[in-house]
């Protein structure tokens, strides 16, 4: 069993609150967490449509076999389940007495935030980090997989702890997420273009989003583009990385960038059929952008920490820094590159942006593909593999 760099939190957010809420993707290991951490606590799925069903025939029965709390899946599943434990919390305040999961997040979150504000902590579990997997995985020689493989293989679960081949896992669950969760959501009626539309994404890993275009070439309007991708970001699938708001240098760019938060899914939606076909892909250095990016979200999730708080910026003269992170009046700033041997020049734009910052900015970083680790002029020139520890360490109190 792989530990999850999240799993220490869980107790200590059920000493202060009376419902934990677990969110994240489809197959990260929600369920396995949340009854790792609590194996006293009973289990049952909404999944499952008997009890759903029970449930919806009789709330209060359903709950009162639950006497001391437990580990409910797929909270989503019953809408009003959260409005029925806020008269339970609030008549018996006892800590940690249900934890709930869920792998559709506005719509968790949603139900949530109006009926359980003040009495429920919010974690988001995301696939395996790359660091999670080498902390167990260094028998097996894992550190000396390369950036390749990384990418090609992405971090779900599954992949590590059966024995099935990941181009096909990752079809199949493609499969049964159009089938089973974006059938369910009314935003979507023609999964076929549906289809077209998130294969379209896995192209634009890394660019600046514009839905009027990608509507126009799936020939859709703007309005069900918008709608589509607001299904993927609500189901862990795509993340929108806005643009830095300070008015630093004239900023006129205001459209996000967007990612998917798994690059083994990118990789799969585009046809790379082998880690060894993607050094020369079209979209190597896209991808290499949107993994350590993915693993800067798994960095901070998987401690509890905000990710509303990341940022990407451009100049008007076309620099661009790929992350910046706010930290109160603290601004710290990362590049990507797709390189084995990163030069000083990388940080260029780094520096421009320091110059426009001022004092604030406390620490930048230019990630690559290589295995040095050195700093040159006070930027952190960092490997591709150690983007968790630098992640962490750039909040040092989280």
């Amino acid at each position: 069993m792989i530990p999850r760099f999240i799993a220490p939190l869980l107790p200590r957010l059920a000493a202060g609150y009376p419902v934990l809420v677990i969110t994240g993707p489809r197959q990260a290991g929600k369920t396995t967490l949340a009854r790792q951490a609590f194996p006293d606590r009973p289990y049952v799925s909404l999944e499952d449509p008997l009890e759903r069903a029970a449930f919806a025939a009789d709330p209060r029965a359903w709950l009162a076999r639950f006497p001391h709390g437990a580990v409910i899946d797929e909270a989503q599943r019953a809408p009003e389940l959260p409005s029925w434990l806020q008269g339970i919390v609030d008549a018996d305040r006892q800590m940690g007495r249900w934890v709930l999961t869920g792998s559709q997040q506005y719509m968790v979150l949603d139900q949530v935030t109006q009926s359980l504000a003040g009495r429920a902590a919010l974690l988001e579990l995301m696939p395996f980090s790359h660091a999670e997997l080498a902390a167990v995985g260094r028998a097996h020689n894992f550190q000396a997989i390369d950036a390749a493989h990384a990418i090609w293989t992405g971090g779900y679960p599954p992949l590590y702890d059966r024995a099935v081949e990941p181009a096909r896992w990752l079809g199949d669950y493609l499969a049964t997420y159009l089938e089973r969760d974006v059938r369910a959501l009314t935003a979507v009626r023609d999964l076929v273009r549906f289809s077209a539309f998130l294969r379209l994404c896995a192209t634009r890993v890394g660019q600046s989003l514009n839905v009027a275009a990608m509507a126009g070439e799936l020939g859709i309007d703007a309005k069900t583009a918008r709608g589509w991708l607001s299904v993927l970001v609500a189901g862990y699938i795509v993340h929108l990385l806005p643009p830095h708001h300070a008015n630093l240098g004239k900023r006129v760019v205001k459209h996000p960038k967007l990612y998917l938060l798994d690059t083994g899914l990118a990789c799969r939606l585009l046809g790379i059929a082998t880690p060894q076909d993607l050094a020369g892909h079209p979209s190597w250095g896209p991808l290499s952008e949107n993994w350590i990016v993915a693993e800067v979200i798994k960095a901070r999730r998987h401690r509890g920490l905000r990710t509303d708080t990341l940022y990407w910026w451009r100049s008007h003269d076309g620099l661009e820094v790929d992350l910046v992170l706010e930290r109160g009046r603290s601004l710290i700033t990362a590049e990507i590159k797709a390189t084995t041997s990163p030069r000083p020049d990388d940080a260029q734009a780094q520096r421009r942006f320091a110059e426009l910052a001022g004092d604030r900015v406390v620490g930048s970083t230019v990630f690559h593909l290589g295995p040095d680790d050195h700093h040159v002029q006070q930027v952190h020139f960092a490997p591709w593999h150690t983007v968790d520890a630098v992640a962490a360490a750039w909040e040092p109190n989280g």
